[in-house]
Order: structure tokens, then C-alpha cells, then sequence
């Protein structure tokens, strides 16, 4: 008994699963008897044999024997005849294509006459979209097997016909015309492939791509998807050389361009008349508030490559093509101090390199990779007009950041993070590129950065949202015991006098039972007095309210005197029938946050300062992160498993007490 796959022929490309086809013949018997019925004179026949062809021909053995009877030739004739039925044609064209790709017999055999029929099926305006689709495939297996036949097929293939098939709804038959061109331009040599890239005019191609598929109702495939990434890749590396080429000090066009870069930013009307000292010595200054390192010699900062020239050409793009940008930009960082400057030209190289490898320029297409950006289907020069909008980021960035020279590489690497992040959202133009990119500042990235930390350590799964919320009653009980146990200690506390001279001191502390608060006077050396020597003392249950900042009565009698550290640390107790009242102030944040806190809890409120939330926060992390031990690497589910539901009926359950009878 033989098994083959069927279902292959729908996509060749993929692993050839689907239903399993139990032959009830034998390999050579199933091709013997396919070959005579391809032959038969009637045309019912003929078809059911070429359907089954197509279905039995995915697997190696079958194709072995049909081709051993030279059957491969017949399909070579129907193709060449061309007098037979769309559908027997599709089943032939099908068949075909599956014994092909065992690698049995070789492409290069195939006659002239053959694959001049196979063009005119991709290139005949109205033909059966199936035979299209098939053509289509087999033509880009011809230009992959070789140099000769790519050589062929590009004299036969109708490119305009090609551009077309792009403009179609049916999405196997643009998916199928895309990748015959990704095949013609990855084989052809340098030569051929400018001349495809020109006759193509990649500004056309880009546009059908665009409009066709990108802005399609239908989403793109994977196939399609891997073959636009190929076309982004191939034309990015276009780019390749002169990112590899260093800057030449004795070439003059380059040296023209670097200081077409410093005229463009400077008025320099009367430079001929200077001195050829003079004249180098401005020079050099305003290279440096270019943001030149070397601004004696500024071709020694694009010797560097990559980027190479690259960045000179991206630098000079940005200034003739946005001219008040480019002059706002260098204009604005010259009237900083030198510290604060964003250096342009330095920025500009470094950003160049960032494009570069962000956009993958200098790598071959990777056979599997799918990760192609929209927004290279909108913008001719791709590079160059990222470069444009995310330089003018770097400027706005640094001033985020207030940033120095020292910070440059810090300010690089947020802008890479938000290039990448922007791009990674997929934005079909420059426009929502531009828009989403300035949103996405300095605050916004470590906003970012904090989420994703926490998703990393799992502190915003459901559950663990959940058994914080359980932990919390617990530790806050915690911060609460040590509120008044901080209180029982007691705290040192000055008197502010209305000559606002600083004079006595005084301490205050909690009794043991937290019933009472004794106070009193203290001499300056006491550290911490018994609690029998504070004479003063006010019961908890006569306190009525606890007031903070401008509200409390001693501030209210100094009001326009105090300071805000003042105010920030003051504090009053009433008691008794609000007629008197206990005043405070901390000698520092954390005592104010312990007293209000302790109060608070002895007042049957909630605590409400900064240092409970702080440590609040710590305790739940740390807590956390010990329960979560167990689990590391585990992933956690958002939602617990559902609870299934009880059995019809418990019969299954021992009863103890009737066994003990």
C-alpha cells in the first residue's frame, strides 16, 4: 500500500499536508493507467486523468513512474498544442508544476516553444485565472532553476502585463505575478537588474504596491508579505556602497557638498575677500557650530563607514530640500551654550547609522523574513525623508532631556527607541510616521519602559493585580503598628517663636496603651526623656481634628511669613471643644509623614502621606516577588481555569458512615 499527500498543489511553497490519499494501486499501476487516460480521445476522460494527475503527482514514487513512461512530455505537448479546455489546461499546467518540483527532470530541457506558451498565458489580457496563477509559478521556477532561462523568460514576459496582475482583486494571482518579479530582480546580475529597476520605474511599481495592496480591503498574506520585504530590501540595498564608502579628502565634488552644508547655514557674502587665513579660520568656526568634531578637518568625521557618505548625502538631502529647517536647527543650537548644543553634523552620522540598521541596509533578504515597513510603498527616497523628520526629533528630544554633550549617547538611544517603536506600529505615510513619532517623547518613552519592566516581572497579570489587592489590608496593618510604634518612641520637636528665633525645645511621644500623648519641655542635650518627665498630656479621645499646612493655627498667625518648607512640615492637633490646640512642626519630611500618619490611625482615618504610599509599594513588590518564586518562567494566565461543572450525581462517593454500620 502507497500514501501520498494531496492538496500540495494549493501552495507549493508550503509543507505538503492535507487529507491522505490511499492509493488502491500500485505507484506504477496508478501511472500506467494515468498515462493512457491523459491520451484518451475523449475529452471527459481526458480531464478526470489530468485532475487525479495533479492530486497523485505531489508524491515522489508516483512521479518516479509517470516520468520513467516519459509522461512529463505529454503535458509539454497539451501545454504547446494549446487546443484544450481552461479547466483540462489548468489540470495539465498543475500537474506539471507538481512533477517539476521533485527535481527529477530538469527545466533546462524544456523547449523554447513551451515557455514561449507559458508567457503568453501571463501576458494574455483575458485568460482563466487559474491557468494565470499556475503559469505565473511555474515561470518563477524557471528564472530560480537558471541564468539561461531567466534570460528567457524576461524576453517573454510582457512587464507591463506583470505591473497589471499587481492591480487585480484575486490576491493568489498578484501574490503569484510579485513573486516572479522578486525572482527576475534577485537573479538577475547588477546590470540586469538596473535595467529592470528602470524599466519598471520603481516609482510606478511602488504606486500599484501601494494602492493595491497595502490600501487593499483584504489583508496581506504571508507570502505577500515575505515578497514586499524582498522588494523594500533589494531597492534599500541600493544604498549599500555608499554607506561603505568613506569620504575622500581630495574628492572635490564631496569637499563642494561639506561646504555647501556651511554656506547654506551661514551668510558668507564677504568670504572672498578675506584673507586665506581668515577665510580658514571661519571656516572652522562654523564647522564646529555644525556640530563638527574634527571642524579643522570635518571630512575625518564621515570617514567613518558605515555610515559613510551616506550621511553626507543625507545631510545635504535635509538641507536643500527643508531649508529653513535645516538653518532653525543649526541657528537655534549655536545661540546655546556649548554644553546645552545639540551638535547637528555629530547627531546627523550617528543618526544615519541608526536608519541604516534599523532599515536592514547592507543585508541580503532573509528567506523567511515578512517584516517590511508600508511606509517604503509611499516615499521615493525613503531614507532620506526619515532622516529629514527624525533629525528634527533628535533637537526636539535633546531639549526634553536637557540634555548636554555628555548625554548624547543616552539621547541617541531614546531616539532609536522611538523610531523603532513608531515603525513597528506600521504608519502607511510620512505624515502619520511624522505625527506618531513627535507624540511619542521623552516622558512617553519612560512611561513605556516602566510598563513593559513590570509586564517583564509579571506585576500586571490579573492575578498578581488581584493578590496584591489581598495583600494590602495585611500591610497596611504592618505600616500602621509601626506609625505608632514610631509614636511610643517619640520625636524631638522646636519651638518657633513669633520673632520666628528658634529657642526651646520640646518632645512628644505616644503612651505605651496609645491612650495618651505626654509632651513637654526638654533641655537641648536630651535625647530621649522618660515619658513620667513630660508633665503635659492630652488623651487621644479628646482630640478632635488633625490639620496640616496653611490650616493649622500657628501658620494662620504668621500668615505671608512662612516659607513653603515651613508649611510643608507643619502640623496641629485640636482638642477639647476646638478651643486649643497643639502645634507642630517636623524637622524634616519623613518625621512630618510618621506624626500625620500616626495620627491619622489613631483618629480612625486612613493614612494618606507619600512615605506610607512609597513603602506601600515596596512591600507589595517585595512580597510579590517572594510568592512569585516559584513561578518563575511559568507563564501566568490572565483568567483562572473555568470551574467544570458538578456530575449529574454523586453515586461515585464513598459513604463512611453506612460502612462503619
Amino acid at each position: 500500500m502507497h500514501y501520498c499527500s494531496t492538496g500540495g498543489h494549493k501552495n507549493r511553497l508550503d509543507i505538503k499536508n492535507g487529507c491522505i490519499l490511499r492509493l488502491t494501486k500500485a505507484p506504477g499501476r496508478c501511472a500506467e493507467d494515468l498515462y493512457k487516460g491523459i491520451q484518451s480521445s475523449d475529452s471527459g476522460v481526458r480531464c478526470d486523468s489530468l485532475k487525479q494527475l495533479a492530486c497523485v503527482s505531489t508524491d515522489v514514487t508516483f512521479a518516479q513512474e509517470f516520468i520513467s513512461r516519459d509522461g512529463h512530455s505529454l503535458l509539454v505537448k497539451i501545454v504547446e498544442d494549446a487546443d484544450e479546455a481552461p479547466l483540462i489546461m489548468t489540470h495539465t499546467l498543475t500537474g506539471f508544476m507538481e512533477l517539476m518540483d521533485h527535481g527529477i527532470v530538469s527545466w533546462e530541457n524544456l523547449s523554447a516553444v513551451f515557455i514561449k506558451k507559458i508567457a503568453n498565458f501571463v501576458n494574455a489580457k483575458v485568460l482563466d485565472a487559474s491557468i494565470q496563477q499556475v503559469s505565473l509559478a511555474i515561470l518563477e521556477s524557471m528564472v530560480l532553476s537558471s541564468s539561461s532561462l531567466f534570460q528567457q523568460v524576461k524576453q517573454e514576459v510582457t512587464l507591463e502585463r506583470l505591473l497589471s496582475h499587481l492591480q487585480v482583486t484575486n490576491q493568489q494571482i498578484q501574490t503569484k505575478a510579485m513573486a516572479l518579479l522578486m525572482a527576475l530582480l534577485q537573479t538577475a546580475g547588477d546590470a540586469d537588474r538596473q535595467e529592470l529597476f528602470a524599466f519598471l520605474g520603481m516609482k510606478n511599481l511602488r504606486q500599484y504596491i501601494y494602492k493595491n495592496i497595502i490600501h487593499s480591503s483584504a489583508s496581506v498574506g504571508d507570502e505577500m508579505a515575505h515578497y514586499l520585504y524582498v522588494l523594500q530590501s533589494v531597492t534599500l540595498n541600493h544604498l549599500e556602497p555608499r554607506m561603505r564608502m568613506p569620504l575622500d579628502s581630495y574628492n572635490q565634488d564631496q569637499r563642494e557638498i561639506l561646504h555647501g552644508l556651511r554656506q547654506a547655514a551661514f551668510e558668507t557674502e564677504s568670504e572672498n575677500s578675506l584673507s586665506h587665513e581668515r577665510r580658514r579660520s571661519l571656516c572652522a568656526k562654523e564647522f564646529k557650530k555644525l556640530g563638527f568634531s574634527n571642524n579643522s578637518n570635518p571630512g575625518q568625521d564621515l570617514l567613518r563607514a558605515p555610515p559613510g557618505l551616506l550621511a553626507l548625502d543625507t545631510m545635504a538631502y535635509f538641507a536643500s530640500r527643508y531649508p529653513d529647517a535645516y538653518s532653525r536647527f543649526v541657528l537655534e543650537n549655536s545661540s546655546r551654550e556649548d554644553k546645552h548644543e545639540c551638535p547637528f553634523a555629530r547627531s546627523s552620522i550617528q543618526l544615519t547609522l541608526i536608519l541604516c540598521e534599523i532599515l536592514r541596509i547592507g543585508e541580503p533578504p532573509s528567506e523567511t523574513g515578512s517584516n517590511y515597513h508600508p511606509i517604503f510603498f509611499s516615499q521615493d527616497r525613503l531614507l532620506e525623508e526619515l532622516f529629514c523628520v527624525c533629525i528634527q526629533l533628535i533637537n526636539k528630544t535633546w531639549k526634553e532631556m536637557r540634555a548636554t554633550q555628555e548625554d548624547f549617547d543616552k539621547v541617541m538611544q531614546v531616539v532609536r527607541e522611538q523610531i523603532t517603536r513608531t515603525l513597528s506600529s506600521k504608519p502607511t505615510s510620512l505624515e502619520l510616521f511624522k505625527n506618531k513619532v513627535n507624540a511619542l517623547n521623552y516622558s512617553e518613552i519612560l512611561k513605556l519602559r516602566q510598563t513593559e519592566r513590570l509586564h517583564q516581572e509579571e506585576t500586571l497579570a490579573p492575578p498578581v493585580l488581584e493578590l496584591k489587592e489581598r495583600l494590602k489590608p495585611e500591610l497596611l496593618e504592618l505600616i500602621r503598628q509601626q506609625r505608632l510604634n514610631r509614636l511610643c518612641q517619640g520625636t524631638l520637636f522646636r519651638k518657633i517663636s513669633s520673632r520666628r528665633r528658634q529657642d526651646k525645645l520640646w518632645y512628644c511621644r505616644l503612651s505605651p496603651n496609645h491612650k495618651v500623648l505626654h509632651f513637654g519641655d526638654v533641655e537641648e542635650d536630651t535625647e530621649t526623656p522618660p515619658i513620667e518627665s513630660l508633665q503635659e498630656k492630652i488623651p487621644v479621645a479628646d482630640i478632635k481634628a488633625l490639620l496640616t499646612g496653611k490650616d493649622c493655627p500657628h501658620m494662620k498667625e504668621n500668615k505671608g511669613k512662612q516659607t513653603k518648607e515651613g508649611l510643608d512640615l507643619a502640623f496641629s492637633i485640636t482638642y477639647d471643644v476646638e478651643e486649643y490646640s497643639l502645634n507642630f512642626i517636623a524637622s524634616s519630611r519623613t518625621d512630618f509623614c510618621l506624626w500625620t500618619d500616626g495620627l491619622s490611625v489613631l483618629l480612625g482615618r486612613d493614612m494618606s502621606s507619600e512615605c506610607m504610599r512609597s513603602e506601600l509599594d515596596i512591600l507589595l513588590s517585595m512580597e510579590i516577588k517572594l510568592r512569585l518564586l516559584d513561578l518563575e518562567n511559568v507563564p501566568i494566565p490572565d483568567c483562572a481555569p473555568p470551574v467544570p461543572k458538578p456530575p449529574s450525581n454523586f453515586n461515585f462517593c464513598y459513604d463512611l458512615s453506612q460502612a462503619e454500620q
